[in-house]
C-alpha cells in the first residue's frame, strides 16, 4: 500500500540479453515501509544493505536486486539516470552542459532552479530532443537521429501476426500439430509456420522426403477444420549441408508455403567456407529465410565465422528474409547485425523457434532484440497480414 510508480531500470529496461542485476525504482509515501517489505521478501538469501530509501538483496536465484525510493517530482529523472546505459547518459548531460544546464538523478536544473525531472520527456525536452526509447539508449547514434527527427517507430509486440518457425512432436517438439495450432490461435495469431526438422538433424528425428510429403498432408487436413481467421503455413527447417547445398530435393521443398534453411552441423569451419557455405546456400529461390545467422547460444557456443556483411548484401539482393531467432539462448541475429541488416535494406523474421507452446512466449524477447537493432513493424515479414505474406514468400519463386 502506499506505492506509485514501480519500474525496473538499467540494462534491463534497455532490453540487453543478458543483466547482472536488476535496479528497481519507485514512488511511496512510506518509503522506510518499503522497504521492509522488500527485504522481507520470501526470494530473499541474503540481505546486503537496508536504508530508508534504498536496499540491495540477493535472491536465491544468485540475481542481485537494488530498489530505491525516489521523490514523484524526480522519477523521471532518476529513471534516466538508472536505466542508462552510462554512455547515452554523458552525452545527454554534455548536451545540457552545453545549455548551461545540469541533469541528475534529482532532476533538470538552471543553477538551483528545477527545470524538470518528473517524467522523462521533460529530461529530454530540457536538452532539445523528444522521448528516446530506452532499447536505443547506447549512444549509439540515437541522440543525433532524434535531433534530426529520424528516431525510428520501433517494432511492438502488438504487431506480429504470426510465428514463422515451430516444431511439433513429428520431429524434436514436445506438443501436438494440434496443440501448437490452438496454442497460435489463442494468442490472436493469424498463421503459424511448421517447420520440422530435415533428416541431418538426426538427433532431432528430422524428416526424409516421403515423411515429409506426410507431414504436408497432415497439415493440409488440419487446416480444412479452421476458418478463414486462421492457417497453418507449410514449412521446413531445411540443414545446410557442408557444401552449401540443401538436405532434401527441392521437388517436396517447392511443395511448402516457405523454407527456413539453417546451419547445425560444421560450425568450425574457417570464415571464408562458412561464409560461401551459406551464400550458396541462399542463392538458392527456394531459400526464404535464413535461421539463426550466427549459430550462437550465449553462454555456451560462440557464433561461427562469418562475413556477415556480405550475407546481408546477398540477403538484400536475393530477397533472402534473416531470422531473429527469439529462443533466450540464441536472440540470433543480435541487435547489432539487426541495425546493418535495417541499413542494408534486409526484411527480418522474429521466430520463436517453439518446441512446446509456452515458447510461444518467447517472441516478446526477439521483438526486444529487433527493438535495440531499430527494427520498424514494416521491416518484419511477420506483421504482414497473409495475403500479403504468401505474396512475398512466392516473389523468389516466380
Amino acid at each position: 500500500p502506499g506505492v506509485g510508480q514501480v519500474t525496473v531500470a538499467g540494462s534491463f529496461r534497455r532490453r540487453k540479453e543478458t543483466v547482472g542485476d536488476l535496479d528497481i525504482l519507485a514512488t511511496c509515501n512510506d518509503d522506510e515501509a518499503l522497504m521492509a517489505h522488500f527485504v522481507s521478501y520470501d526470494g530473499v538469501k541474503k540481505i546486503l544493505s537496508q536504508g530508508t530509501t534504498r536496499s540491495t538483496v540477493i535472491l536465491r536465484s544468485g540475481l542481485q536486486v537494488d530498489v530505491r525510493a525516489v521523490p514523484p517530482e524526480s522519477y523521471g529523472a532518476a529513471l534516466h539516470y538508472f536505466t542508462g546505459s552510462k554512455a547515452h547518459n554523458v552525452a545527454v548531460r554534455q548536451r545540457a552542459v552545453r545549455r548551461q544546464l545540469k541533469i541528475n538523478e534529482y532532476g533538470v536544473f538552471e543553477g538551483d532552479r528545477r527545470l524538470g525531472g518528473e517524467t522523462e520527456e521533460e529530461v529530454y525536452a530540457q536538452v532539445d530532443l523528444p522521448y528516446i526509447e530506452p532499447e536505443l539508449r547506447e549512444n549509439n547514434g540515437e541522440l543525433e537521429a532524434a535531433e534530426e527527427g529520424r528516431l525510428p517507430g520501433l517494432i511492438e509486440l502488438a504487431a506480429i501476426r504470426g510465428d514463422l518457425h515451430a516444431h511439433t512432436d513429428a520431429t524434436d517438439g514436445r506438443a501436438t500439430l494440434s496443440d501448437m495450432a490452438e496454442a497460435a490461435r489463442s494468442r490472436g495469431y493469424r498463421y503459424l509456420g511448421i517447420t520440422e526438422h530435415s533428416k541431418r538433424v538426426t538427433m532431432a528425428f528430422g524428416m526424409d522426403a516421403e515423411a515429409l510429403a506426410s507431414h504436408i498432408d497432415r497439415i493440409d487436413r488440419l487446416n480444412e477444420t479452421f476458418g478463414d481467421d486462421f492457417t497453418l503455413l507449410k514449412g521446413i527447417e531445411v540443414d545446410i549441408l557442408e557444401d552449401g547445398s540443401l538436405d532434401l530435393p527441392d521437388e517436396i521443398l517447392a511443395r511448402l508455403d516457405f523454407r527456413i534453411c539453417s546451419v547445425h552441423y560444421y560450425h568450425h569451419l574457417p570464415l571464408e567456407r562458412q561464409t560461401e557455405r551459406i551464400l550458396r546456400a541462399m542463392d538458392n529461390p527456394l531459400c526464404t529465410i535464413l535461421g539463426h545467422p550466427t549459430g550462437r547460444l550465449i553462454g555456451k557456443r560462440r557464433p561461427y565465422e562469418v562475413d556477415m556483411q556480405r550475407i546481408l548484401e546477398a540477403a538484400r539482393d536475393t530477397g533472402c528474409v534473416m531470422e531473429v531467432n527469439a529462443q533466450p539462448d540464441r536472440l540470433d541475429l543480435h541487435d547489432l547485425h539487426c541495425r546493418m541488416a535495417k541499413e542494408v535494406g534486409v526484411k527480418i523474421a522474429i521466430s520463436t523457434d517453439a518446441h512446446n507452446t509456452m515458447e510461444f512466449g518467447f517472441m516478446r524477447l526477439g521483438v526486444d532484440q529487433a527493438r535495440r537493432g531499430w527494427i520498424e513493424t514494416e521491416d518484419v515479414v511477420n506483421t504482414y497480414d497473409l495475403p500479403r505474406l504468401r505474396e512475398f514468400f512466392t516473389l523468389r519463386t516466380k
